[in-house]
């Protein structure tokens, strides 16, 4: 929960789950770190004291703004040699990015003499992606990636960085993952058009709302009755932003009842949001919830990411997990002319260090 709330100061409710990025590496004596991708079969290496763009191997390029960013920082790093490879599907929303960029970072901690909170490493790594790729993303996906905990969702206030932990009791129900295939490049999308729109309503509202610094500061009353401030085709943006940050705080009361079925409909109440306050939707991601939603034992089915295309994620019964594996792909495919990838997730431990044999 918390569709775009993240970079407005807003409360997010997001869960690690089992798939990840892994680094095998070893140091090297000077300043040179090499790397080799297995998921794309490349090369690259750079120097601790040359931190270009690789326009020939992007996929490096959060290694490199990671590095770039702890040694702005003061911290001493040394060269590597390292291998990576990872099953978080690419430009899906499932935070490939951040998972690149929280393991690099961990890697790093892990071969040097220094130790930072993880909220402090979370902020660095955040700021590699805004200040180093150009991607300006909130602080959610790399919090996340690193201070998840199996069986609980993690309350982010997006603000101070205070997080809660909150049990997921799912027995019953597992989270499915569908990749709809249709490709999202962030950078090049509508997302920093969208982050404009809430920054330039969140300055009109403060014009008469005392304390407003961000559309966290808004209540939907507030909205209602200063809509006359926003330009017409902000005020719906505005609107999603400010009625998702109430959807997550009552998620969240859901969550500590034991309440699923209503954190599910909280779910679907954020999607409609999303999909028709905030246009963050396409057809490959409508047909995708249209066909999870009319399918037995599913209770809830919404974006994952930040939408225009990538994954959903569905809360199914257990029992039923099977048939909506089975139906999507049946169902989809003759919509869209696009074979989904379907995901059987559990949440699962943020980054850490592996202990090999």
């Amino acid at each position: 929960m918390g569709s775009h709330t993240d970079y407005n100061d807003g409360f997010v409710v997001p869960a690690a789950i089992d798939r990840d990025v892994r680094i095998a590496a070893s140091p090297r004596a000077d300043a040179t770190v090499r790397l080799y991708s297995l998921n794309f079969d490349q090369s690259d290496e750079f120097r601790l004291s040359d931190f270009a763009k690789a326009d020939a191997a992007p996929w490096s390029n959060y290694v490199r703004g990671v590095a770039r960013i702890l040694q702005g920082e003061g911290l001493s790093l040394p060269g590597l040699d390292a291998a990576l490879e990872g099953n978080v599907p690419l430009g899906a929303g499932l935070s490939s990015s951040a998972a690149i960029e929280v393991a690099t970072a961990v890697l790093f901690q892990a071969l040097s003499d220094w130790q930072l909170e993880g909220p402090v490493l979370a902020r660095l790594c955040q700021r590699a992606e805004n200040e180093f790729v150009g991607m300006n993303c909130g602080i959610m996906d790399q919090f996340i990636s690193l201070l998840g905990k199996a069986d609980h969702v993690l309350c982010l206030d997006c603000r101070d960085l205070s997080y809660e932990v909150v049990p997921f009791e799912a027995d019953e129900v597992r989270l499915v993952v569908a990749d709809t295939r249709k490709p999202r490049e962030l950078v090049d999308s509508q997302y920093n058009v969208r982050r404009a729109t809430c920054e330039r309503g969140a300055a009109a509202l403060a014009t008469k709302i005392r304390g407003v610094r961000a559309l966290r500061d808004v209540s939907s009353a507030q909205l209602t009755e200063f809509a006359d401030l926003l330009a017409p085709a902000d005020l719906p943006v505005c609107r999603h932003v400010v009625t998702e940050n109430e959807r997550v705080l009552a998620s969240i009361d859901a969550l500590k009842q034991g309440d699923l079925r209503e954190f599910g409909r909280l779910m679907d109440a954020a999607q409609d949001s999303f999909a028709t306050d905030f246009d963050g939707s396409c057809p490959e991601l409508d047909a995708m919830i249209d066909v999870a939603r009319s399918l037995p034992g599913v209770w809830s089915a919404m974006t994952a990411g930040a939408g225009w295309g990538g994954c959903i994620v569905s809360i199914v019964e257990t029992d039923a997990v099977d048939h909506f594996v089975s139906e999507v792909a049946k169902q989809y495919t003759p919509r869209t002319g696009l074979t989904p990838e379907v995901y059987v997730c559990q949440t699962a431990d943020g980054a850490g260090e592996i202990e090999l044999p």
